[in-house]
């Protein structure tokens, strides 16, 4: 026997006790806050870790994947066992749906929020939604003391959290409460608990931790046992199949029940292992010598080694390759699975379906008979091992139980985005918890990005208090802002609309001096309008017919009716200088000729919730002007909202066309960055991104922004992304001639395929869409 493996049978091994309550079946003996358990004669750790974009990577990405778990595994210690555990938690269904769906307001706007929850409603059935898939990996060592074990886990800790980070794969270590939390969950079928766990408060008050997670019955049988009201089954992996695919571990957890498998490994010093192996392939070979030697002496010499015999030298010869020349460790692996159900039937139809898969794999799993106990405590994250059914496999075998799928997104409190495309679970994202909000919304013509920014519009207006600007180019975004509730502020030389470019409140501006933030407005509105620098003369002369023009509307308190451009104009004639007389000549055009759409009052609610700047109709002449007077009133909702702390988002569409021009691509350039600050979100849509990243300020934030959805992608700009993003040849299959609305999301570095598609029975549908048959109008 091994010695490795004989050292650890003695020193896991405890006496038996019988235990008379279901607070000693619990085989915990002590808890420390830290996450250290002490288990048995042993002490354990568990870190949590998240999943990575397996299922879908590319061949050579799957390579690198495995290669990467497999140094995982080879980093594992020898002098102590690992336990790498998968924990399907169902939630509860009314909890999930209520932080999912709409919650109605008795407003007019009830209607469409019953339409987008039926939408919500229809996607959560048949998904997995209800159930959570969590990781863990649990390390058991024997040590003297708490001290040493402490001391073992801060150095084997950093260690694992680096291997998986190289894996993309974010681990945490888990506190005594969060492990605590995972047997509660187990045990107590996710029943809420009337008061927080205090480590401090029970050892004050004298009480057992075990009394906080344990259930209130477990009754054991030869083949099943019962928490509660709920029946459970333990199997484990009884025969391995010669060569086993990768998916046979995730294959096994998609079941839609309350299911935890575990894989145990046991590393072994590799001077021992190959010490081991030489001794089996010499007592192989000395077997097979004395075969040959009874053959030859009846006289049968043309005799052939029996199959057996030369399959165990050759097995043997190339394990013990793998150890020598290859880098693979040996290692003692043994899978376990626990199952539970609602009734008796349900449990052993469920297992009938584990079976089926492990046989489809060519695997057999069996039912521990008379070990239930036992092997519900090698199942749970405990650290324990109580079942001797270990399999002798190299790093590369183990490896195979991979226990990564796809990556899922799903905050709290988040808007919803879509299916995703692998595991069909909702993906739902609160952009406000990502390192930045902003977004871009990249696709072809007719791939969906409008249809898609406005279902996430109509989400933040039916589900917020936030307040919604839109960008409009194209005049998508009309119908749907009336519809909510909103303005929609027709920009043009013939429109009846007006926006006055001289419109100023007190709290105008980052800084307590309004004035001086509209003088350098002013100054940046007459360098559009002369087309090109001003001199430091006609500076001087702007600045002071600034302060003069708003000198009356701040002694009302900003109150009553602001200054226009027209009284701008005539104190700029007023003036001695040769400079305002120029000046005055050179604005004309804006303030007293055809194009002073600027130079009157505002007749339209700038102060609406919702507002829609529909900027379709500014000729080329205006378009400087037009884009100034609106951005700068977004930039100005922005502050005053932050002031008031109120979240604003700003939605800009065919957003190449934005940055054609000097000073709105600066504009936007300067609000991507701070934008964070004065807790607000920008979105921009595009379809031409080959266009857009010639220029590099835009690249830049592209290659910035957290929250990316990508859509059906032209080739060339198909290209273009790969390189920028580091997308993988199988995952830009998601973005080449897919349907409207699937596509990749990428948040906070991840990437996740996803499907979306609205009923088009609903009027939201015939809203948002802009499909000219289709579209209500």
């Amino acid at each position: 026997m091994v010695k490795t493996l004989n050292r650890s049978r003695k020193q896991e091994k405890v006496k038996f006790r019988v235990p008379r309550s279901v607070q000693e079946a619990i085989p915990i003996r002590c808890i420390w806050p830290d996450g250290i358990f002490q288990v048995g004669n042993q002490f354990s750790k568990s870190f949590s870790f998240t999943d990575i974009n397996y299922a879908i990577a590319s061949k050579d990405d799957k390579t690198a994947m495995f290669l990467d778990y497999s140094e995982l595994l080879n980093a594992l210690d020898s002098g102590a066992f690992a336990k790498v555990t998968i924990n399907n938690r169902r939630i509860n269904k009314a909890e999930f749906e209520r932080s999912v769906l709409l919650p109605m307001r008795q407003d007019d706007l009830d209607g469409y929020r019953k339409e987008f929850n039926e939408m919500l409603l229809s996607t959560i059935t048949g998904t997995n939604n209800s159930i959570v898939r969590e990781r863990y990996l649990t390390v058991s060592v024997v040590k003297k003391n708490i001290d040493e074990a402490r001391t073992y886990f801060a150095r084997v800790g950093t260690d694992l959290i680096t291997h998986l980070a190289a894996l993309s794969s974010v681990a945490t270590e888990l506190d005594a409460q969060s492990r605590l939390q995972i047997f509660r969950d187990f045990f107590k079928d996710g029943e809420p608990a009337a008061f927080e766990f205090d480590l401090k408060e029970h050892t004050r008050l004298g009480h057992d931790f075990r009394d906080w997670l344990c259930p209130d019955s477990m009754e054991l049988a030869a083949d099943h046992f019962k928490l509660n009201d709920r029946w459970g089954r333990v199997l484990y992996l009884q025969d391995y199949a010669s060569y086993i695919k990768d998916s046979f571990v995730s294959e096994l957890c998609e079941l839609n029940r309350d299911l935890m498998l575990s894989i145990d490994i046991l590393p072994v010093p590799t001077d021992e292992a190959a010490r081991e192996l030489q001794n089996t392939l010499l007592g192989v070979d000395t077997n097979i010598t004395n075969w040959q030697r009874k053959q030859n002496a009846n006289n049968n010499w043309s005799a052939v080694v029996p199959y057996d015999m030369e399959l165990q030298r050759k097995e043997t010869t190339e394990m013990l390759d793998d150890l020598t020349t290859r880098d693979q460790r040996m290692m003692f692996g043994l899978v376990t699975l626990v199952h539970l159900a609602d009734t008796k039937k349900q449990l052993d139809s469920d297992t009938e379906t584990l079976l089926s898969v492990g046989r489809r794999h060519l695997c057999q799993l069996s039912t521990l008979r008379w070990q239930q106990k036992d092997g519900l405590d090698t199942v749970l994250p405990y650290g324990l091992r109580r079942i001797e059914v270990l399999r002798t496999l190299t790093t590369e075998s183990t490896a195979v139980l991979i226990p990564f799928r796809a990556q899922e997104i799903m905050h709290r409190d988040g808007l919803y985005y879509g299916q995703n495309a692998v595991s069909k679970n909702m993906i739902v994202v609160d952009r406000r918890r990502l390192l930045n909000g902003n977004s871009f919304r990249l696709g072809v013509s007719g791939s969906g990005k409008s249809m898609s920014a406005k279902e996430e519009i109509a989400q933040i207006a039916l589900s917020t208090q936030d307040d919604i600007l839109i960008v409009d180019p194209e005049s998508e975004f009309g119908y749907l802002t009336e519809a909510l509730g909103g303005e929609v502020i027709h920009v043009s030389a013939t429109s009846d609309t007006h926006i006055n470019a001289l419109d100023m409140d007190a709290g105008y501006g980052e800084s307590s001096k309004p004035v001086a933030a509209k003088s350098e407005f002013v100054l940046s509105m007459f360098e559009q309008l002369v087309n090109g620098d001003i001199t430091p003369q006609e500076r001087s002369v702007l600045d002071r017919c600034t302060e003069l023009v708003y000198q009356p509307y701040l002694q009302r308190g900003c109150t009553g009716m602001a200054p226009t451009l027209m009284d701008f104009y005539r104190l700029l004639q007023m003036q001695p200088d040769p400079e305002a007389r120029g000046l005055a000549l050179a604005a004309e055009l804006f303030i007293t000729g055809t194009l002073n759409t600027f130079a009157q009052p505002t007749n339209v609610n700038t102060s609406a919730r919702i507002i829609d700047y529909d900027i379709r109709e500014l000729g080329e002449q205006l378009m400087p002007l037009g884009m100034l007077v609106t951005l700068d009133a977004i930039y100005n909702r922005v502050i005053r909202n932050w002031k008031r702390g109120r979240t604003t988002w700003i939605f800009a569409d065919e957003f190449y066309l934005l940055f054609r021009y000097d000073y709105s691509a600066k504009f936007f350039e300067k609000l991507w960055k701070r934008i964070r600050k004065y807790n607000g979100l920008l979105t921009a849509l595009s379809q031409n991104v080959d266009e857009l990243l010639r220029s590099d300020t835009a690249r830049l934030m592209l290659a910035n922004s957290e929250f990316l959805i990508m859509l059906n992608q032209s080739a060339t700009d198909r290209a273009e992304l790969a390189r920028l993003l580091s997308i993988s040849d199988a995952q830009l299959g998601y973005i080449t001639n897919v349907p409207a609305g699937n596509g990749l999301i990428r948040c906070a570095g991840n990437l996740v395929p996803f499907t979306n598609s609205f009923p088009k029975n609903t009027r939201l549908y015939k809203m948002m869409t802009t499909k000219p048959d289709e579209a209500l109008r």
